[in-house]
């Protein structure tokens, strides 16, 4: 397997993103020159990382949609993937495009870094990610990795990558207003695909401590 295998396979996941968020897939491990983290698959949690079969059919055309149907994704997301911390942070909609990005935290260690962007297009969303070390050094040599809208209704949302199945799919689910699911589903070349799901749950922000005059005129 080549080394962009590797990392492909391994990450977050959809984001991003998963996204994304694009998650670490199913590499063993990987040290590829410029990263200076080695990762080790964990033990899969039930549907973390299993083969399946694609759940999605895209469909001749891209559907309709805006920024406004991904603004639920603003402000701050945690989830777990094994003994790994997942999170996501995304702005608010502006100037045509979301950005959001991605930490894998293991043993107070950052394994990965992810940015990505939902960008505007004519009448539907394109998105975009890429993989860094904690150095910013990029993961992928090439361009970031586009994935095209294919389907969205109330409260799930496809993205497919038009070139290869690294990943295929990447999936958000919205469960509630503080909670949503993101699905990779990851087809190497000449292998089973593997699908990796992590659930995140909003962060609330902690409440401000009052300051000292509002203290004293109490």
């Amino acid at each position: 397997m080549n080394p962009r295998m590797k990392q492909s396979q391994f990450l977050s996941a959809f984001l991003a993103l998963a996204l994304l968020a694009m998650i670490p897939g199913t590499a063993p491990a990987q040290n590829r020159a410029g990263a200076g983290t080695q990762l080790t698959t964990p033990a899969a949690p039930s549907s973390a990382l299993e083969p399946a079969q694609s759940s999605t059919a895209a469909p001749d055309a891209a559907p309709k949609a805006t920024l406004a149907d991904f603004a639920w994704l603003e402000g701050r997301w945690q989830g777990n993937w094994g003994p790994r911390v997942a999170e996501q942070c995304w702005t608010s909609p502006k100037v045509g495009m979301m950005l959001g990005t991605f930490r894998l935290v293991e043993d107070e260690k950052t394994l990965v870094i992810e940015l990505f962007t939902l960008v505007e297009k004519p009448g539907t969303l394109d998105f975009y990610f890429r993989h860094f070390t904690p150095a910013l050094v990029p993961w992928e040599k090439t361009d970031a990795t586009l994935l095209k809208l294919v389907s969205l209704d109330a409260t799930k949302a496809t993205f497919e990558n038009p070139v290869d199945g690294e990943p295929k799919h990447s999936i958000l689910t919205r469960l509630d207003a503080d909670t949503f699911v993101s699905r990779s589903e990851i087809i190497p070349d000449g292998g089973d695909m593997q699908v990796i799901e992590i659930t995140y749950h909003r962060q609330k922000a902690a409440a401000a401590p009052p300051n000292a005059g509002s203290a004293a005129r109490r």
